[in-house]
């Protein structure tokens, strides 16, 4: 006998609906990306630090427009809410966040960042992983959300604990970096979890 099993999140969630610009508690926003930001991502993949641990790649103005607008697809198409870290109003980009891998039907996807030298040192990652973290669970309706990062990536580990992520563990030999291939640690929040003070 074969049992069905509901959509935990149905289609069109998201493609039929804008993609919001959600307040952090620092006073910057969550909102989508812009033409206009491209310059900023170009300066990102020029950064030591996101290029290491996040890979964007060295990009011109033009490439890095052409991914903001697959971005835009992505939220289109259900599977990625990419948000810019900004001052409020359409202000200066000091990073990026987002839910990445998003299955609605499974009810999951994982969370991604990367701060500017502007955004970091204040806790601004680990609010906006709580905030898109909230919006992924209680909005879109996600059931687990997870955030993965390398073992040698304790800024990272620092971030997942703060916004209140269970560590489940260690998967081995997971992501490729430029000097080989690192462990992750993953940790997790679920629906019902307490939302961190």
């Amino acid at each position: 006998m074969t049992y069905e099993v509901a959509d935990v999140v149905p289609a069109g969630r998201m493609r039929d609906t804008e993609q919001p610009v959600l307040p952090l508690p620092c006073g910057l926003e969550l909102r989508p990306w812009r033409r206009a930001d491209a310059p900023k991502f170009v300066e990102a993949g020029q950064d030591p630090d996101i290029q290491y641990w996040n890979r964007p790649g060295l990009l011109t103005v033009e490439e890095a427009e052409r991914r903001i607008e697959r971005w835009a697809k992505r939220w289109r198409s259900e599977v990625a809410a990419i948000f810019a870290i900004a001052e409020p109003g359409g202000g200066e980009v000091v990073g990026a966040a987002g839910v990445g891998d998003i299955l609605l039907a499974h009810g999951h996807g994982e969370i991604l960042y990367w701060l500017l030298p502007a955004g970091r040192g204040k806790g601004v990652a680990s609010e906006a992983a709580v905030r898109l973290t909230r919006w992924a669970i209680d909005d879109l309706g996600l059931h687990r959300v997870r955030l993965t990062h390398s073992t040698a990536n304790g800024a990272s580990c620092r971030v997942a604990e703060k916004a209140g992520f269970t560590y489940e563990g260690t998967m081995r030999s997971a992501l490729l970096h430029a000097d080989g291939w690192h462990d992750e640690h993953l940790h997790a929040r679920v629906q019902g979890d307490p939302w961190p003070q």
